[in-house]
Protein backbone atom coordinates (compact mmCIF):
# COMPACT_ATOMS: atom_id res chain seq x y z
CA UNK A 1 0.00 0.00 0.00
CA UNK A 2 1.45 3.53 -0.86
CA UNK A 3 0.11 6.81 0.11
CA UNK A 4 1.22 10.35 -0.81
CA UNK A 5 0.49 13.61 0.99
CA UNK A 6 0.79 16.62 -0.99
CA UNK A 7 2.20 19.98 0.83
CA UNK A 8 4.44 19.43 3.68
CA UNK A 9 3.02 21.95 5.95
CA UNK A 10 1.40 21.88 9.28
CA UNK A 11 -1.99 20.15 7.76
CA UNK A 12 -0.08 18.10 5.27
CA UNK A 13 2.90 16.68 8.13
CA UNK A 14 0.54 16.23 11.00
CA UNK A 15 -1.67 13.83 8.46
CA UNK A 16 1.57 12.00 7.46
CA UNK A 17 2.93 11.55 10.99
CA UNK A 18 -0.72 9.91 11.54
CA UNK A 19 -0.14 7.66 8.67
CA UNK A 20 2.97 6.14 9.58
CA UNK A 21 2.61 5.77 13.03
CA UNK A 22 -1.03 3.57 12.33
CA UNK A 23 1.42 1.94 10.00
CA UNK A 24 -1.23 1.40 7.12
CA UNK A 25 1.27 1.70 4.57
CA UNK A 26 4.10 0.68 3.13
CA UNK A 27 5.50 3.78 1.79
CA UNK A 28 4.45 7.38 2.23
CA UNK A 29 5.14 10.14 0.16
CA UNK A 30 5.62 13.65 1.48
CA UNK A 31 5.71 15.85 -1.31
CA UNK A 32 6.06 19.77 -1.43
CA UNK A 33 7.98 22.22 -3.95
CA UNK A 34 10.20 23.41 -0.33
CA UNK A 35 12.46 20.48 -1.19
CA UNK A 36 14.18 21.30 2.08
CA UNK A 37 12.10 21.50 4.24
CA UNK A 38 10.28 18.40 2.83
CA UNK A 39 13.53 16.49 3.07
CA UNK A 40 13.99 17.56 6.53
CA UNK A 41 10.64 17.05 7.58
CA UNK A 42 10.43 13.05 6.10
CA UNK A 43 13.91 12.88 7.14
CA UNK A 44 12.53 14.12 11.10
CA UNK A 45 9.60 11.87 10.95
CA UNK A 46 11.08 8.61 9.97
CA UNK A 47 13.97 9.26 13.03
CA UNK A 48 10.41 8.98 15.37
CA UNK A 49 10.32 5.69 14.22
CA UNK A 50 12.78 3.54 17.05
CA UNK A 51 10.63 5.72 19.76
CA UNK A 52 7.50 5.33 18.12
CA UNK A 53 7.74 2.01 16.80
CA UNK A 54 6.30 1.62 13.03
CA UNK A 55 8.38 0.65 10.04
CA UNK A 56 6.32 2.64 7.12
CA UNK A 57 8.94 3.85 4.91
CA UNK A 58 9.12 7.29 4.13
CA UNK A 59 9.95 9.44 0.81
CA UNK A 60 10.48 12.93 0.32
CA UNK A 61 9.64 14.45 -2.98
CA UNK A 62 9.65 17.67 -4.31
CA UNK A 63 8.69 18.54 -8.45
CA UNK A 64 9.28 14.35 -8.69
CA UNK A 65 5.88 12.97 -9.34
CA UNK A 66 7.58 10.07 -10.50
CA UNK A 67 7.87 9.24 -6.59
CA UNK A 68 4.32 8.90 -6.39
CA UNK A 69 3.87 6.34 -9.23
CA UNK A 70 1.37 4.00 -8.18
CA UNK A 71 -0.11 5.69 -5.02
CA UNK A 72 -3.41 3.75 -3.87
CA UNK A 73 -4.39 7.35 -1.83
CA UNK A 74 -3.37 11.08 -2.44
CA UNK A 75 -3.64 13.64 0.20
CA UNK A 76 -3.93 17.07 -1.22
CA UNK A 77 -3.29 19.65 1.36
CA UNK A 78 -1.46 22.09 -1.09
CA UNK A 79 -2.16 25.50 -1.19
CA UNK A 80 -1.45 29.43 0.20
CA UNK A 81 -3.38 30.33 3.15
CA UNK A 82 -5.41 33.78 2.56
CA UNK A 83 -2.92 36.82 3.48
CA UNK A 84 -4.02 39.83 4.30
CA UNK A 85 -5.00 42.25 1.44
CA UNK A 86 -5.68 38.71 -0.87
CA UNK A 87 -9.48 39.06 -1.82
CA UNK A 88 -11.15 35.46 -1.83
CA UNK A 89 -11.67 35.40 -5.75
CA UNK A 90 -7.24 36.04 -5.59
CA UNK A 91 -7.04 32.85 -3.23
CA UNK A 92 -9.90 30.92 -5.26
CA UNK A 93 -7.39 31.69 -8.29
CA UNK A 94 -4.31 31.11 -6.45
CA UNK A 95 -5.25 27.61 -4.92
CA UNK A 96 -6.63 25.82 -7.60
CA UNK A 97 -3.77 26.67 -10.38
CA UNK A 98 -1.77 24.71 -7.60
CA UNK A 99 -4.43 21.88 -7.40
CA UNK A 100 -4.47 21.53 -10.86
CA UNK A 101 -0.76 21.33 -11.06
CA UNK A 102 -0.56 19.03 -8.93
CA UNK A 103 -3.83 16.75 -9.58
CA UNK A 104 -2.85 16.27 -13.25
CA UNK A 105 0.61 15.20 -12.42
CA UNK A 106 -0.54 12.95 -9.58
CA UNK A 107 -3.05 11.12 -12.11
CA UNK A 108 -0.78 10.66 -14.88
CA UNK A 109 1.30 8.15 -12.77
CA UNK A 110 -1.39 7.02 -10.40
CA UNK A 111 -4.55 6.82 -12.49
CA UNK A 112 -6.18 4.39 -10.31
CA UNK A 113 -5.48 6.47 -7.14
CA UNK A 114 -8.28 7.72 -4.37
CA UNK A 115 -7.81 11.88 -3.82
CA UNK A 116 -8.48 13.03 -0.44
CA UNK A 117 -8.59 16.83 -0.80
CA UNK A 118 -8.24 19.21 2.07
CA UNK A 119 -6.70 22.74 0.04
CA UNK A 120 -8.99 25.83 0.91
CA UNK A 121 -11.54 27.18 -0.12
CA UNK A 122 -12.89 23.37 0.78
CA UNK A 123 -15.46 22.77 -1.23
CA UNK A 124 -14.48 24.54 -4.23
CA UNK A 125 -10.72 22.76 -4.21
CA UNK A 126 -12.33 19.64 -4.11
CA UNK A 127 -14.52 20.55 -7.30
CA UNK A 128 -11.21 22.22 -9.13
CA UNK A 129 -9.14 18.49 -8.20
CA UNK A 130 -12.39 16.88 -9.84
CA UNK A 131 -12.43 19.11 -12.87
CA UNK A 132 -8.00 18.19 -13.08
CA UNK A 133 -8.59 14.46 -12.25
CA UNK A 134 -10.56 14.26 -15.52
CA UNK A 135 -11.90 11.01 -16.34
CA UNK A 136 -11.22 9.84 -12.90
CA UNK A 137 -14.36 8.75 -11.10
CA UNK A 138 -15.78 11.48 -8.99
CA UNK A 139 -16.55 8.29 -6.15
CA UNK A 140 -12.54 8.72 -6.08
CA UNK A 141 -12.61 12.69 -5.96
CA UNK A 142 -13.64 14.44 -2.58
CA UNK A 143 -12.62 16.80 0.22
CA UNK A 144 -12.14 16.68 4.04
CA UNK A 145 -14.06 18.91 5.81
CA UNK A 146 -17.30 17.28 7.78
CA UNK A 147 -15.03 15.02 10.01
CA UNK A 148 -12.98 18.02 11.20
CA UNK A 149 -16.58 20.13 11.54
CA UNK A 150 -18.28 17.20 13.38
CA UNK A 151 -15.11 16.84 15.38
CA UNK A 152 -15.41 20.48 16.45
CA UNK A 153 -19.07 20.02 17.19
CA UNK A 154 -18.58 16.54 19.44
CA UNK A 155 -15.84 18.22 21.29
CA UNK A 156 -17.90 21.57 22.58
CA UNK A 157 -21.02 19.13 23.53
CA UNK A 158 -17.88 16.66 24.95
CA UNK A 159 -17.21 19.70 27.24
CA UNK A 160 -20.74 21.35 27.84
CA UNK A 161 -21.58 18.55 29.10
CA UNK A 162 -18.53 17.28 31.00
CA UNK A 163 -18.78 13.20 29.26
CA UNK A 164 -16.41 11.31 27.02
CA UNK A 165 -16.47 12.66 22.83
CA UNK A 166 -16.10 8.62 22.72
CA UNK A 167 -20.23 8.75 23.51
CA UNK A 168 -21.35 11.63 21.44
CA UNK A 169 -22.54 10.70 17.38
CA UNK A 170 -23.17 13.26 15.28
CA UNK A 171 -23.62 14.28 11.48
CA UNK A 172 -23.60 17.59 10.05
CA UNK A 173 -23.64 18.42 6.32
CA UNK A 174 -23.15 21.82 3.94
CA UNK A 175 -20.75 23.90 2.56
CA UNK A 176 -16.83 24.30 5.13
CA UNK A 177 -17.44 27.29 6.71
CA UNK A 178 -20.38 29.93 8.56
CA UNK A 179 -22.83 27.87 6.07
CA UNK A 180 -22.18 24.48 7.46
CA UNK A 181 -25.32 22.72 8.69
CA UNK A 182 -25.54 20.51 12.02
CA UNK A 183 -27.89 18.36 12.69
CA UNK A 184 -29.43 18.14 16.26
CA UNK A 185 -31.84 15.96 14.91
CA UNK A 186 -29.11 13.32 14.32
CA UNK A 187 -26.94 14.34 17.52
CA UNK A 188 -26.99 11.77 20.28
CA UNK A 189 -25.27 11.16 23.61
CA UNK A 190 -24.85 6.97 23.72
CA UNK A 191 -28.58 6.96 21.80
CA UNK A 192 -30.13 10.02 23.66
CA UNK A 193 -31.25 12.60 21.78
CA UNK A 194 -28.68 15.67 22.51
CA UNK A 195 -32.48 17.87 23.47
CA UNK A 196 -32.86 15.81 26.06
CA UNK A 197 -29.36 16.66 27.56
CA UNK A 198 -29.31 20.60 27.27
CA UNK A 199 -31.32 23.43 26.49
CA UNK A 200 -31.82 24.92 23.48
CA UNK A 201 -29.68 27.98 24.05
CA UNK A 202 -26.41 25.71 24.69
CA UNK A 203 -27.22 24.09 21.78
CA UNK A 204 -27.62 26.55 19.73
CA UNK A 205 -24.36 28.59 21.05
CA UNK A 206 -22.31 25.33 20.41
CA UNK A 207 -23.90 25.35 16.56
CA UNK A 208 -22.89 28.91 16.17
CA UNK A 209 -19.24 27.86 17.77
CA UNK A 210 -18.96 24.84 15.24
CA UNK A 211 -20.03 26.90 12.31
CA UNK A 212 -16.73 29.62 13.37
CA UNK A 213 -14.67 27.27 14.36
CA UNK A 214 -11.51 27.68 12.34
CA UNK A 215 -11.87 31.16 12.82
CA UNK A 216 -11.94 30.82 16.84
CA UNK A 217 -8.43 29.00 16.05
CA UNK A 218 -6.89 31.44 14.04
CA UNK A 219 -7.44 34.08 16.00
CA UNK A 220 -5.77 32.94 19.12
CA UNK A 221 -3.06 31.62 17.20
CA UNK A 222 -2.84 33.58 14.26
CA UNK A 223 -2.51 30.80 11.80
CA UNK A 224 -4.82 27.85 11.06
CA UNK A 225 -5.48 24.55 12.61
CA UNK A 226 -3.60 21.74 11.79
CA UNK A 227 -3.75 19.19 14.39
CA UNK A 228 -7.47 18.00 14.12
CA UNK A 229 -7.11 18.91 10.43
CA UNK A 230 -4.21 16.09 9.21
CA UNK A 231 -6.09 13.66 12.00
CA UNK A 232 -9.48 13.96 9.86
CA UNK A 233 -7.36 13.61 6.99
CA UNK A 234 -5.63 10.54 8.13
CA UNK A 235 -8.91 8.97 9.37
CA UNK A 236 -10.12 8.89 5.74
CA UNK A 237 -7.29 7.07 4.61
CA UNK A 238 -7.77 4.63 6.98
CA UNK A 239 -10.95 4.00 6.00
CA UNK A 240 -10.17 3.78 2.44
CA UNK A 241 -7.29 1.52 3.14
CA UNK A 242 -9.11 -1.05 5.41
CA UNK A 243 -12.64 -1.20 3.64
CA UNK A 244 -13.86 -0.24 6.66
CA UNK A 245 -16.77 1.25 4.85
CA UNK A 246 -17.47 3.79 7.60
CA UNK A 247 -19.92 6.28 7.91
CA UNK A 248 -18.47 10.12 7.37
CA UNK A 249 -19.48 13.19 6.69
CA UNK A 250 -17.31 14.59 3.40
CA UNK A 251 -17.57 17.01 0.51
CA UNK A 252 -19.34 14.89 -2.69
CA UNK A 253 -20.15 15.70 -5.63
CA UNK A 254 -24.11 14.88 -6.16
CA UNK A 255 -25.93 13.83 -8.76
CA UNK A 256 -29.26 14.09 -7.85
CA UNK A 257 -28.89 12.97 -4.39
CA UNK A 258 -31.03 15.96 -2.23
CA UNK A 259 -32.46 17.63 -5.32
CA UNK A 260 -28.88 18.52 -6.16
CA UNK A 261 -26.51 18.41 -8.90
CA UNK A 262 -23.40 19.66 -10.45
CA UNK A 263 -22.17 20.48 -6.77
CA UNK A 264 -19.54 19.38 -4.42
CA UNK A 265 -21.32 19.41 -1.05
CA UNK A 266 -20.91 17.92 2.39
CA UNK A 267 -22.82 15.00 2.82
CA UNK A 268 -22.94 11.87 4.49
CA UNK A 269 -21.29 8.76 2.42
CA UNK A 270 -20.28 5.52 3.47
CA UNK A 271 -16.17 5.00 2.54
CA UNK A 272 -14.52 2.34 1.30
CA UNK A 273 -11.98 0.57 -0.80
CA UNK A 274 -13.21 2.54 -3.82
CA UNK A 275 -13.64 5.72 -2.40
CA UNK A 276 -17.18 6.79 -1.99
CA UNK A 277 -19.30 3.45 -1.63
CA UNK A 278 -22.24 4.94 -1.34
CA UNK A 279 -24.22 8.68 -0.68
CA UNK A 280 -26.45 8.58 2.40
CA UNK A 281 -29.56 10.44 1.83
CA UNK A 282 -31.41 11.40 4.83
CA UNK A 283 -35.34 12.42 5.75
CA UNK A 284 -34.46 15.90 5.86
CA UNK A 285 -37.18 17.82 7.97
CA UNK A 286 -38.37 20.95 5.58
CA UNK A 287 -36.02 23.47 7.99
CA UNK A 288 -33.12 21.32 7.29
CA UNK A 289 -33.59 20.42 3.28
CA UNK A 290 -33.86 24.77 3.63
CA UNK A 291 -30.41 25.54 5.30
CA UNK A 292 -28.65 22.28 3.19
CA UNK A 293 -29.94 24.33 0.12
CA UNK A 294 -28.84 27.79 1.76
CA UNK A 295 -25.77 26.33 2.10
CA UNK A 296 -25.73 24.91 -1.40
CA UNK A 297 -26.39 28.06 -3.00
CA UNK A 298 -22.83 29.76 -1.38
CA UNK A 299 -20.87 26.95 -2.73
CA UNK A 300 -22.48 26.96 -6.06
CA UNK A 301 -21.35 30.62 -6.17
CA UNK A 302 -17.97 29.38 -5.47
CA UNK A 303 -18.03 27.37 -7.54
CA UNK A 304 -19.65 29.45 -10.33
CA UNK A 305 -16.84 31.74 -9.99
CA UNK A 306 -13.91 29.57 -10.75
CA UNK A 307 -15.50 28.51 -14.09
CA UNK A 308 -15.70 32.48 -14.56
CA UNK A 309 -11.50 32.11 -14.29
CA UNK A 310 -11.52 29.90 -17.04
CA UNK A 311 -8.45 28.02 -15.48
CA UNK A 312 -10.63 24.28 -16.82
CA UNK A 313 -11.84 23.68 -19.61
CA UNK A 314 -15.10 21.85 -18.19
CA UNK A 315 -17.47 23.92 -16.34
CA UNK A 316 -20.24 22.45 -14.11
CA UNK A 317 -21.47 25.46 -11.50
CA UNK A 318 -23.35 27.58 -14.49
CA UNK A 319 -25.79 24.44 -14.64
CA UNK A 320 -28.64 24.19 -12.23
CA UNK A 321 -29.05 27.21 -10.25
CA UNK A 322 -30.20 26.88 -6.90
CA UNK A 323 -32.83 28.76 -5.91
Amino acid sequence: MKITVVGAGNVGTTCANEIAISEIADELVLMDVNENLTKGKALDLWQTSPILSFDTKIVAASDEYGKTLGSDVVVVTAGLPRKPGMSRDDLISTNAKIVKNVVENIVRFSPDAVLIIVSNPLDVMTYAAFLAADGLSSKKVFGMAGILDTARYKSFIAEALDISPKSIHAILMGGHGDSMVPLPRYTTVSGIPIRELMSEKTLNDIIERTKKGGGELVNLMGTSAWFAPGAAAAQMVEAVVKNQRRVFPVCAALNGEYGLNNLHLGVPVVLGKNGIEKVIELKLNDEEMALVRKSAKEVKSLMKVLDDMNIFDKKFAHLDPIE
